[in-house]
């Protein structure tokens, strides 16, 4: 009775039911705090990739925010389809807090579902007045510094840990003087942001800081979006490898009916397309071929892993990241 009744509406509007335009598929991507403009590019991509893969219309929405608090906010509710971040620990976190992904959710994709990667670099003023190269530059008391708080942000864990990393290398392990050098680092912080983002705005728009230190993509996407400032990229020599980890939601897509397009979305960012997009951004990619037409944007440095220098993200977190860990220690011998 409905349905003959809808059809004798739309028969007396000249509209055939067969016209009737399905409702587009829906893909939330709960993704880090600088990646807006990333993915504001990559998503027609896909949607016009998967229109001419399977015929159906999809629309994916973004949310962006310091990658722990959007992992926060997914155990809170939030139906995200699919997480695009910037370090594990933020992945791991929806298995071992909710369950919404299996353990071995890195063996998923390649790279150990890493799809492209980056480094930290400074952002310098024009000329680089304080003749910043390296991260010893950074303790300096003339030297003001602004980086995202590394309790909210995979920016500023990755930050620290770079940092840490260098001196643990420079002063080959000796704990007092790593811990000497990154006391005098912690004191040179102006503002601690939630996010990078933030973190960007108070040192470009607000003036803040003689230095601001956050991915070099975002740095050298920076550096392109305010020409007039003539800022500057300084890469240290020696710094630590950033993966940017990529998983869909299991128990999300699921309960979405998305599991398809979720899997495909994030398998599209390993293909050459979405490879060149990437680089664009100015972040390292896999693709050997994408990698070496690109070779020249990207400074030579040494990278380290955060396995090599802390043992893993977990005891990093533990050792540095916990309540009382030696983030806690140095802000408060430094206030």
């Amino acid at each position: 009775m409905r349905k003959s009744l809808l059809a004798s509406v739309l028969f007396a509007a000249g509209i055939s039911a067969t016209a009737l335009p399905l409702q587009a598929k829906e893909l939330l991507n709960s993704s880090y705090d600088i990646a807006r403009e990333l993915f504001a590019e990559i998503n027609p991509v896909f949607v016009k990739h998967w229109q001419e893969q399977t015929g159906e219309t999809l629309e994916i929405k973004q949310s962006h925010a310091g990658s722990s608090r959007q992992a926060q906010a997914i155990l809170q509710g939030l139906r995200a389809d699919v997480v695009t971040y910037n370090q594990t620990t933020d992945v791991d976190v929806l298995h071992q807090k909710g369950k919404l992904i299996p353990e071995d959710w890195k063996a998923r994709l390649p790279n150990d579902s890493s799809p492209y990667y980056s480094t930290m670099a400074f952002l310098v003023r024009k000329d680089n007045p304080k003749q910043i190269a390296d991260w010893d530059d950074l303790t300096r008391e003339d030297v003001q510094l602004v980086f995202p708080n590394p309790k909210t942000s995979g920016n500023g864990r990755y930050t620290y840990l770079a940092a840490w990393g260098a001196a643990h290398k420079a002063f080959d392990g000796n704990d007092a003087k790593i811990r000497e050098h990154m006391g005098k680092l912690v004191k040179q912080v102006a503002v601690f942001d939630t996010g990078g983002r933030g973190a960007t705005t108070t040192f470009v728009d607000r003036g803040i800081g003689d230095v601001l230190i956050t991915f070099e993509s975002e740095v050298n996407n920076i550096i392109a979006q305010y020409p007039d400032q003539a800022f500057e990229r300084v890469v240290p020599p020696v710094d630590v490898l950033a993966e940017f980890p990529v998983t869909w939601i299991d128990r999300n897509v699921e309960r979405n009916g998305t599991t398809d397009a979720a899997k495909a979305y994030l398998e599209f960012l390993y293909t050459p397309e979405a490879q060149r997009i990437l680089a664009s951004y100015n972040y390292r990619v896999h693709n050997e071929e994408v990698a070496a037409e690109v070779a020249d944007q990207f400074p030579a440095t040494e990278l380290f892993t955060v396995e090599e220098i802390f043992g893993g993200w977990e005891q990093a977190m533990q050792d540095h990241f916990s309540n009382g860990g030696s983030l806690d220690q140095l802000q408060a011998e430094a206030r």
